[in-house]
């Protein structure tokens, strides 16, 4: 019997262990769009989705990204510590508007801050936002973003 619980131990940690260095690919979707640009969005809305993001993924398909939604503004910083892909951040306001955007190399804890409180935060492959023409100021629109 005692044998019994330390495997169960066991198996329950090492699959804990697992789940923490595997991506998190069943995440709530929407559509949002950059003027005539339609974006497919993930939603990391709890603090566990948030913490993990686009960690362990290989690849993230072209016009996907993840929208880190928050309950309230405040500054947000982001690093990229097990994140393989290039990417880029919008720090979004609440009325989509964009406030700043932030290049992130993979696998790297520097601090890339939103300029001032945001909720949002739209993370894309690096260059999307550059060759689409989008900058600081531009306006995303959807559901999100509807007046509160």
């Amino acid at each position: 019997m005692k044998n019994a619980f330390f495997c169960l131990v066991a198996c329950c940690c090492s699959t804990l262990s697992w789940a923490q260095n595997a991506p998190q690919l069943d995440l709530p979707r929407i559509q949002i769009t950059a003027g005539m640009y339609l974006i497919d969005t993930q939603v990391a809305a709890t603090p566990e989705q948030r913490s993990t993001g686009l960690m362990h993924r290989r690849q993230m398909p072209a016009g996907e990204g993840m929208l880190f939604v928050f309950n309230f503004p405040s500054e947000q910083c982001f690093w990229m510590k097990n994140t393989l892909i290039p990417l880029t951040a919008a720090f979004v306001a609440d009325d989509g508007t964009i406030v700043n955007l932030a290049d992130m190399k993979p696998l790297t804890t520097n601090s890339h801050c939103s300029a001032k409180p945001v909720r949002y935060v739209l993370e894309m492959n690096q260059g999307w936002f550059d060759k689409k023409g989008i900058k600081a100021g531009f306006k995303l629109a959807g559901r999100p973003f509807a007046a509160r």
